[in-house]
């Protein structure tokens, strides 16, 4: 259940790699986990391979809580993948947990998956899956995979690479967004979609090579990054080293990374195209401060990714930088509030504000986005009632006005307040004295990536790829060919399978 309190976009889930034969693989893939734990909070899950059974522990909660040292000392493996979870458009339960395995007679395999499918129904009617025969489109694409290797020639059984062979079948029939790890009893294998939607790196340890989300998950376990995955490769590591295979149409291949990553999703000790996305962050506030100039006596930023745009706009302003709420790092994602009032209590709970710094100041509070608009309201009523004198909202994201189909837990239009409110009614809506967001060009140079190629769908509703913004087999079914607003818009219809972060 999305957490009434959370205004900011839904994490995307997290995925790890290691082939380190002479390595405690459990170890590490647990330590990479836990780098990339604000990418997934509901379930965790490491999977090993000794080089003849694959061994799987999963369970929901924290990396922490699912892991410990007795659980870890048992799963001996030579290589493994990992997986943190936060599911984007479905149920969260065990079932939907990952790794997700599949035996056949020629291999096992595990899979952990990243992204959003956007033809799962359609995937699933084509091979005659039955609704609750899978439980999430990673659970499908597992599925795609054991029918591949059911019905594959016995001279291509017969060789090995059960499993890579599989893969370049299967995976060129898939659409949406995917950055996968998979392995089974001998090798490793990354793979990301066509459009590169969301980030995988590869990393070289002294004795092994590591697959992850983020290079932080590579810094933890002491592994150097090489490169990121190239949209639409596939790399394949075992005994022999490393190699890149291009599974999909070169014409596919189109790099969209999502631009969130650097407004958000991604740890600000992060690279990404090169780039460190706390200096973006940084560049965005700035950019902010030269587009949307306020008069002001402090500036202070939401946390933890408004921190360091916060600290642009200040250095960019001339206006002091300081301190203005305290995020209690210890409550939990979800807190059930039956009611308002309730509600309101808990916005205490995840933010209190530091009242010496507040009371009579002209405020410039910096925040990454605005999704829903029901936190920020409570946090600038929140701030006049601690005294502050003004309360200018700077926001380091264009207005979000469309949903996410890749891997974003944002799939209903009628939630979002900027599809239906102009800026100025979005001021007034949350209480704000004035309201400005970073413009599209502003945000796409902050990143110092403007010709990688970035996915901007949710802001400006050019979706690179064809969405399923009606059933598959309608008439609707297509990219949708222009934005439209207003409060009467009809919400996009889920999937029936659920998506994976």
């Amino acid at each position: 259940m999305a957490d009434p309190l959370d205004d900011s976009p839904r994490e995307a889930c997290g995925v790890v790699g290691i082939y380190a034969p002479q390595d405690h693989v459990a170890h590490l893939s647990y330590l990479a986990l836990y780098a990339l734990q604000h990418r997934g909070q509901e379930s965790a899950g490491i999977a090993v391979s000794d080089g003849e059974n694959i061994t799987v522990v999963k369970d929901m909660g924290l990396v922490a809580t699912v892991f410990d040292d007795r659980t870890l000392a048992t799963l001996e493996g030579r290589l493994g993948i990992g997986h943190t979870r936060y599911s984007t458009a479905g149920s969260s339960s065990w079932r939907n947990a990952q790794p997700v395995y599949r035996s056949t007679a020629d291999c096992q395999f595990v899979l952990g998956h990243n992204g959003n499918l956007t033809n799962a129904a359609s995937l699933a009617e084509e091979t005659s899956i039955l609704p609750g025969m899978v439980g999430s489109d990673s659970d499908l694409i597992g599925e795609l995979l054991a029918i591949e290797i059911a019905v594959m020639p016995t001279a291509d059984r017969t060789r090995g690479r059960v499993l890579e062979r599989a893969l370049e079948r299967v995976l060129p029939r898939l659409e949406g967004a995917f950055s996968l790890v998979l392995a089974d009893e001998k090798r490793v294998i990354g793979v990301r979609d066509p459009n590169g939607f969301r980030p995988l790196c590869l990393g070289r340890l002294d004795r092994g090579w590591v697959l992850a989300s983020e290079t932080p998950a590579l810094d933890i376990v002491g592994a150097h990054l090489l490169r990121e995955l190239a949209p639409g490769e596939m790399v394949v590591i075992d005994g022999e080293g490393v190699r890149s295979v291009r599974p999909f149409p070169e014409e596919r291949v189109d790099p969209r990374l999502c631009i969130f990553e650097f407004v958000y999703f991604s740890r600000p000790d992060s690279v990404i195209y090169g780039q460190s996305v706390h200096h973006a962050r940084v560049r965005m506030g700035e950019h902010l401060a030269q587009q949307s100039p306020v008069e002001a006596d402090l500036v202070m930023g939401v946390p933890e990714s408004g921190l360091p745009a916060a600290e642009g706009f200040s250095r960019a302003s001339g206006i002091p930088y300081g301190q203005g709420l305290v995020k209690n790092r210890y409550i939990g994602r979800t807190f059930i509030a039956p009611n308002q009032q309730m509600r309101s209590m808990g916005v205490r709970m995840k933010l209190n504000p530091l009242r010496d710094s507040i009371a009579g100041n002209r405020l410039v509070v910096v925040d990454d986005s605005i999704v829903r608009g029901t936190t920020t309201r409570a946090l600038v009523a929140m701030l006049r009632e601690a005294g502050a004198a003004a309360v200018h909202l700077r926001i380091s994201s264009p207005p979000y006005r469309w949903p996410c189909y890749f891997g974003m837990d944002t799939g209903d239009r009628t939630e979002l307040v900027a599809a239906h409110l102009s800026v100025a009614e979005m001021c007034d809506y949350v209480g704000a004295d004035t309201l400005a967001f970073i413009d599209m060009a502003g945000l796409t140079e902050a990143t110092g990536a403007t010709g990688a190629g970035f996915c901007t769908a949710c802001l400006t509703g050019d979706y690179p790829v064809e969405v399923p913004v009606a059933p598959p087999g309608s008439a609707a079914h297509r990219r949708p060919a222009a934005p439209f607003a207003g409060a009467a818009d009809e919400p996009a219809p889920s999937l029936w399978v659920t998506g994976d972060g």
